[in-house]
């Protein structure tokens, strides 16, 4: 009798965790949207962010010191400004990017672009010898790749500047991701966790988003009235709790994605990542009016494919291999999500893996 109660806990748990990943991720994705039109800002929406990141990280560590009595690391400044760095400029490029887009692009077609996010992975794998060259690799280049113009092709809400702010986002998301599995590799830098890897990441990606914002956004800002020129307090407030809530959701994104590896596997991550498109899209439809044809639907089947094909062949081939290196992607608006990381034990689970977002 034991067992089917175990059974049972361990899937409401699971569907628990996958459940509060969906509400963060999916969360940030319509939050961005919404606030986007109104407060045009994305750059400054993104520094934000990355401020309450930085603030939860630094307490979650203290919390985690005080709770556990050890230490949490701190890197030398050597290590962090030539280690550290390039991942936290790739980071915050991918970021802002994609915050910016949102002034330009509805949710679907953004969440259809950020797809290829993979193929730029699998680009930046292969020339780093991340990844194994694998014949299977040019049918999902190619199911991604067509779905992504099959859903784009005579869309009716088709954006040229915020697709290409998506897909240059993308290319340097997989740069960033592939930098971010070497740096969380060098086991002597102690980032595994995500919480540390959060807490020395967000101070390097707020200098490097930093000059784009006084570039773009600096002059306006100062001379709008929805923070800096404000005649009453009660609107400051409002926008200060608005702008707030976005860095709680990135906070917990990153947070609840790493629960759901360490207490399922990085292939439940992964699999749910590819419902949690489908969702997306059906709600971005249904709530913000988005049309997609059926020629967009099935360019949408075609990308879900080759993700999906992509997935199998990870755990496929990390099973016969008994490969532990950590494979890291991302395809999200604030933490993507990781399809190439190796699955280290899918089949009891007892060994916490940890991803960063």
């Amino acid at each position: 009798m034991a067992c089917p109660v175990q059974f049972l806990c361990r899937t409401l748990r699971t569907l628990g965790l996958v459940l509060l990943y969906y509400v963060f991720s999916i969360g940030i994705t319509f939050y961005n949207k919404w606030l986007m039109r109104d407060f045009h800002y994305p750059l400054f929406m993104t520094l934000v962010h990355l401020a309450i990141n930085f603030c939860l990280s630094a307490l979650t560590r203290w919390a985690m010191k005080c709770w556990t009595g050890k230490t949490r690391v701190i890197l030398s400044w050597t290590d962090y400004l030539y280690k550290v760095a390039p991942t936290a400029l790739a980071t915050t490029l991918d970021i802002g990017l994609s915050n910016w887009s949102f002034l330009f692009i509805t949710i679907s077609l953004y969440t259809m672009t950020k797809s290829s996010a993979v193929l730029f992975i699998l680009f930046f794998s292969l020339l780093f010898k991340l990844e194994e060259p694998n014949p299977f690799l040019v049918l999902v280049v190619l199911l991604i790749a067509s779905g992504l113009f099959m859903f784009t092709f005579q869309s009716t809400q088709f954006n040229l500047e915020g697709f290409v702010l998506v897909l240059l986002a993308s290319f340097i998301g997989g740069i960033r991701w592939t930098l971010t599995q070497v740096l969380m590799q060098k086991a002597e830098l102690g980032l595994q966790n995500p919480v540390d890897a959060m807490y020395h990441l967000q101070p390097l990606m707020f200098l490097g988003l930093f000059p784009l914002f006084l570039v773009n956004e600096g002059l306006s800002l100062s001379t709008s009235d929805k923070l800096f020129r404000v005649t009453e307090l009660s609107p400051l407030l409002y926008s200060v709790l608005l702008l707030s809530m976005g860095g709680v959701l990135a906070f917990g994104l990153g947070f609840s994605e790493f629960l759901l590896v360490s207490r399922t596997s990085s292939l439940t991550l992964s699999i749910s990542g590819i419902f949690k498109e489908v969702c997306t899209l059906l709600l971005a439809a249904w709530l913000m009016g988005d049309k997609m044809s059926a020629l967009n639907w099935l360019g949408f089947v075609m990308c879900v494919c080759g993700i999906a094909l992509h997935v199998g062949l990870k755990t496929y081939y990390s099973k016969n291999k008994g490969s532990s290196v950590r494979q890291l992607s991302s395809k999200n608006t604030e933490l993507q999500l990781p399809l190439l990381r190796q699955d280290e034990d899918d089949a009891d689970n007892e060994e916490e893996e940890m991803t960063l977002h």
